[in-house]
């Protein structure tokens, strides 16, 4: 269909203009079969104005709309502990939606562009969703199979239209999948009992439901210390590292998530949660949906995701290259099996993060998908 493109402006703490704004993705892919649609509720805590994101950043939304229809979406975000920690003047685009039309994403990106100059910025940096420190990435490669939790989806003829609004790669993100039968466990036990002899002060424990309130400070401070020094990072608040654990504590599984201590002190942690897209897929974002029956099964217990997702693997500077990353996932990887499942994605990766590469590459790990972060210079 073609005609001209109007845009409509959303304030992202009215919950109508929210609704309206995340409604664009349900249409845009109600006939693709691999989209996961996250739950609403979700959703809303993460763009409305409770999240404690928005404490130091702002933000706003457009809706592109045709012959009555909305046909496309994005958000922009300047992010002041973003551009302080970075020494930037950079805004983010993020939650981009469209159809396959270059006409309605020129629309939206100069309506993002003409607010990120008007706030002072240089730069426009994305998609993220709503930062760094959440989904982030386009899609580039690897459109065959569903996004895992908390990675992002989206159409093969979304990056052409990015570029030909004028933005130019900045940064590829990989996913990487393992294979457990593939694994080498043997090897991998061995090196953990290794890694125990050398290291008879490093103790790994498991982070439970029950413990994660009490080892939430813990994982703030590894957090922002384990990768303080990678590209774009930006420490999470008190605040918002409390609401990720709050979304996330519902996933953890017994012998996914572990503390690495040394007398009594934090020197790194493994993030790794079960892929509840898997749950999501039928449901398409509503949790009373006709998708309801396929996905009760995994509600009562009865059945488990195949995949899980190693999320965050790291540790802090002066606990490197002792083989404590390696001893963690060989015990994750250890108990996964145990628990009956099938295989797992590490994502994301920085392209150029070649000590993690290297030691996926020992797990019989392979990119199977990339994602790609894209940079516009404000003229």
């Amino acid at each position: 269909m073609s005609g001209p493109v109007s845009l409509s402006r959303l304030d992202h703490t009215r919950l109508p203009d929210r609704r309206r704004f995340l409604s664009v993705a349900k249409v845009l892919y109600r006939h693709d079969a691999h989209w996961v649609a996250p739950l609403d509720s979700e959703l809303h805590r993460v763009l409305g104005p409770a999240n404690p994101f928005f404490q130091h950043a702002r933000t706003q939304l457009w809706v592109a709309s045709r012959a009555g229809r909305d046909v496309g979406r994005i958000a922009a975000f300047v992010d002041a502990a973003h551009n302080t920690v970075q020494g930037a003047r950079t805004a983010h685009f993020g939650f981009l939606e469209s159809e396959a039309d270059s006409a309605i994403t020129g629309a939206l990106f100069q309506a993002a562009l003409a607010w990120a100059k008007a706030a002072g910025m240089n730069r426009v940096v994305g998609p993220m969703n709503p930062s760094i420190n959440d989904e982030c990435g386009l899609l580039v490669a690897g459109f065959d199979r569903p996004p895992v939790l908390m990675m992002t989806y989206n159409p093969p003829y979304l990056p052409a239209l990015v570029e030909a609004a004028g933005f130019t790669k900045e940064k590829d993100l990989l996913a990487f999948h393992i294979d457990l039968a593939a694994a080498p466990q043997e090897r991998l036990d061995r090196l953990a009992a290794g890694f125990r002899r050398r290291q008879p002060r490093l103790t790994v424990r498991p982070i439970t439901k029950a413990s994660l309130r009490a080892d939430v400070p813990q994982l703030k401070r590894i957090y922002n210390e384990a990768w303080e020094r990678n590209w774009g990072a930006v420490p999470l608040s008190e605040g918002e590292i409390n609401l990720l654990a709050e979304r996330l504590k519902p996933l953890l599984v017994d012998g996914l998530v572990w503390l690495a201590e040394q007398g009594g002190e934090v020197a790194g942690f493994l993030l790794a949660l079960p892929d509840a897209n898997e749950v999501l897929h039928p449901l398409r974002g509503r949790l009373l949906s006709p998708g309801l029956g396929r996905a009760l099964p995994y509600l009562l217990g009865w059945r488990q995701p195949r995949l899980f997702r190693l999320m965050a693997l790291g540790t802090r500077v002066e606990f490197r290259q002792r083989g404590l990353e390696a001893m963690m996932f060989a015990e994750t990887l250890r108990k996964a099996r145990q628990l009956g499942f099938v295989g797992c994605e590490a994502s994301w990766i920085l392209e150029d993060n070649e000590p993690v590469i290297r030691l996926l590459g020992a797990f019989s790990a392979r990119a199977y998908k990339t994602y790609r972060i894209y940079a516009r210079a404000l003229n």
